[in-house]
């Protein structure tokens, strides 16, 4: 039983994250027996005096943690005055202090607006704040500077940061696949025709304009396309709308969806009925950007299974997008980041682009709402489907009204990261591509 139990822990935990909370948890504990001591032997009982007992204890169980993490986590390095005690030391305080004030600032109140249970709320803000301590700790509180000869003659001191095995593939700069990925880039596998699911709920301000401009775009490319627009049971004129410009395009076309109303059941009815090689769900409300489109049909004919697109990298912009949601936005994809180990920024954007065969692999899907932004992508990256990343654009709508509502999708959104990460570390890779294949190719010999 014990050694079930330390077979699951090392699949659950890298080694160097284990460390790293095992670490967090004894520094944790000397700060309690220090506090205990100091009041209760050493009578420290004024409010003044249990205070300062307060920034004692602190202060020596974050410095006992940073030589935990120095000697066992983040070994090597540099071990000088000038290198420990007067820049990583001091940056190690301001790493520890940022991830607490994040915690206390922002995350709890807004998981408390959001109407999360505290005690999700809790756990949830502990592994944020220790994950925000990691990534800190380790891009900038041990960034060891190494010496390098160059030309036999010279001798330059450069400054390279020494990762943790456990993040190297999340943190290295010019990576765009994933280090683990076994999947080869099959660049014969071209995408003839394109494509694109529009959900629609009441967009009779905005619909016309997004679907002809997109027209426009993927005909000047000279890109074989079709779009599909799901009408929510809109109760507008928006169904009006698009009979009038399915008479024009012939390549525009409009389902009713026949599920219970909300984005994910339209976005599923979507998936389920386009004819295209690949499919891209696109906003209804112009927010994405057509030129963009182009770009993921592009890069998807190198042979790529999916293309991901990122706001928040260089070439990548936002306008408009209003502030409570940004920060929400940021801190929900650095909690999805940390937990997969992935590079990418932008989960939740619901903009991307997917080849069919990866449609189905990612079938069934559950979300009923918006969680689905979330769902598709992390299923994909799960199951072993090729994806690169590249930068868009996105900007907010200026007629209609945002279908999202935070303080209703924030334990959906949770659900669905919770129910992936378990499939990653508990279903054994039954869900996995390359099983996937093996049952694919077996039901074939049996049809044959």
């Amino acid at each position: 039983m014990i050694l079930i139990n330390m077979i699951t822990l090392k699949k659950l935990f890298q080694p160097k994250i284990l460390k790293f909370l095992i670490g967090g948890g004894l520094a944790a504990a000397l700060n309690l027996a220090l506090i205990y001591l100091i009041i209760e032997k050493l009578k420290f009982n004024t409010p003044l005096l249990r205070n300062i007992a307060n920034i004692i204890s602190i202060e020596i169980s974050l410095i006992s943690s940073f030589f935990i993490y120095r000697i066992w986590v983040w070994t090597g390095g540099i071990w000088t005055i000038q290198e420990v005690f007067l820049r990583q030391l001091p940056l190690y305080h301001v790493s520890a202090g940022v991830s607490v004030f994040t915690r206390i600032l922002f995350i709890f109140p807004i998981l408390d607006w959001l109407k999360v249970n505290y005690a999700i709320n809790t756990i949830i803000g502990v592994i944020a704040s220790a994950s925000i301590n990691y990534l800190i700790s380790d891009r900038f509180v041990f960034k060891t500077p190494k010496e390098k000869i160059y030309n036999n003659s010279q001798s330059e001191k450069i400054s390279v940061p020494y990762y943790p095995e456990s993040l190297a593939p999340a943190l290295s700069v010019n990576h765009t696949l994933r280090k683990d990925e076994s999947r080869t880039i099959d660049i014969s596998k071209s995408v003839k025709t394109l494509s694109i699911v529009i959900p629609a709920y009441n967009e009779e301000d905005c619909i016309i304009q997004t679907l002809q401009t997109i027209c426009q775009i993927l005909e000047k490319e000279k890109v074989d396309y079709e779009i599909l627009v799901v009408n929510d049971n809109s109760k507008d004129n928006t169904e009006k709308l698009l009979q009038q410009i399915n008479s024009e395009n012939s390549k525009l076309r409009y389902v009713n969806n026949y599920y219970p109303n909300g984005f994910g059941f339209a976005v599923r009815c979507g998936l389920e009925n386009f004819t295209g090689d690949a499919v891209a769900v696109v906003m209804a409300d112009s927010s994405d950007a057509p030129e963009d489109i182009v770009s993921y049909y592009r890069k998807l004919q190198e042979g790529y299974d999916c293309v991901f697109g990122s706001r928040f990298i260089k070439g990548g912009k936002v306008i408009d997008y209003p502030n409570h949601k940004l920060i929400v936005n940021r801190l929900a994809n650095l909690f999805i980041q940390i937990l997969f180990g992935l590079k990418f920024n932008d989960t939740t954007n619901a903009f991307k682009i997917y080849r069919k065969d990866v449609i189905q692999g990612i079938s069934p899907l559950v979300s009923h709402h918006f969680n689905l932004t979330v769902e598709m992508p992390l299923k994909a990256v799960v199951r072993g489907y090729s994806y690169t990343t590249i930068p868009i654009i996105w900007r907010n709508r200026t007629t209609g009204v945002s279908k999202l509502k935070l303080k209703e999708m924030g334990s959906r959104y949770l659900f669905i990261v919770l129910y992936i990460w378990l499939e990653k570390h508990l279903s054994r890779g039954d869900y996995h591509l390359s099983n996937n294949r093996v049952l694919v190719n077996q039901r074939l010999k049996r049809n044959g």
